[in-house]
């Protein structure tokens, strides 16, 4: 009798262990435990730790608090300006009420997924591509709050939302690379006109300062000689003084003005001024001898020795 006792008390016990056992539930730190009791909803939500639920009547549904990193797929569009693009993006987000994520809503992470790759679209088709391009965080803020305002009825708060790529058509890339070019080349030349202009203003200082000085313009030449030296290179530098030039230039003016030939005189004859009739007198033609052009003096070459007469 007694050992009918003792082993209905073990019996017991092990069913009771057991029912404890499978009661028994672990909720992690980063978690919140949901619990349906008859599929009824119980408003005390368990905290992290350990925690008992009623075997086979109790129903413990864990959510997951911690942010969520979820990437939104690429979306085609068509951009305000008629461009198409492929946007792809990331999103944040957590829960903030756990019994809201897993009552109101059959799968939040499903549902915010959809409502990000919707959003998206429509801010492509709201939004220039040069907003697309340099005004992100416009555009990452005006995502959120599409994206923001039906998951606060999930129970969801969205943390962030980033456009990660934009991608073009190849043509477009040309065109933009083409644009950009020829914005650097403008803004090269215009520096470079700029540098010019300074240069010719300071180069008209320093001329002005040189003309007074003119042993500052051989000091420069000297200067621009060593600087040349100074280069490891073939290239030899002479300085040949410009008032040389000029001096031989006038020294050579007189020499060549006796040696010039003469000129010779006009092959046609000179016709003598007519004088004027005297009404008694008969008009004669008048004859006049042709005059020979005198011809340029040759010098008469030396004769050669006179040879003596054979024996």
């Amino acid at each position: 009798m007694v050992e009918e006792l003792v082993a209905a008390g073990a019996a017991a016990a092990s069913a009771c262990v057991l029912y404890a056992m499978a009661g028994a539930r672990v909720v992690k730190q980063y978690e919140r435990g949901v619990v349906f009791r008859l599929g009824r909803l119980r408003d005390d939500v368990r905290a992290p730790g350990f925690t008992m639920i009623v075997p086979f009547i109790d129903r413990l549904r864990k959510v997951n608090m911690q942010i969520v990193t979820m990437p939104v797929p690429a979306q085609d569009g068509i951009t305000r300006d008629n461009v198409t693009v492929r946007v792809d993006a990331v999103i944040y987000f957590k829960v903030v009420d756990a019994p809201d994520a897993i009552v109101q809503v059959e799968d939040y992470r499903f549902a915010v997924s959809q409502m990000a790759q919707t959003s998206l679209r429509s801010i492509i088709g709201k939004s220039d591509l040069d907003d697309l391009l340099s005004n992100r965080e416009k555009l990452n803020q005006g995502l959120e709050l599409m994206i923001d305002s039906p998951a606060i009825g999930w129970g969801v708060q969205i943390d962030r939302v980033e456009i990660k790529d934009v991608s073009l058509p190849e043509a477009m890339k040309r065109s933009m690379a083409r644009q950009a070019e020829a914005d650097r080349e403008r803004r090269a030349r215009v520096i470079n006109a700029d540098a010019e202009l300074q240069a010719s203003k300071k180069l008209a200082e320093a001329a002005k300062e040189m003309s007074q000085q003119p042993a500052a313009l051989q000091l420069r030449l000297l200067q621009t000689v060593v600087a040349v030296a100074a280069e490891k290179n073939s290239t030899l530098v002479l300085p040949f003084p410009v008032e040389l030039l000029r001096f031989l230039e006038r020294a050579q003016q007189p020499a060549q003005s006796p040696s010039e030939p003469q000129q010779a005189l006009p092959s046609h004859p000179a016709q003598p001024e007519s004088q004027p009739e005297s009404p008694s007198q008969e008009s004669r033609p008048v004859e006049t001898p042709p005059v020979q052009p005198v011809q340029s003096v040759q010098p008469v070459p030396p004769l050669p020795p006179a040879v003596p007469p054979a024996a």
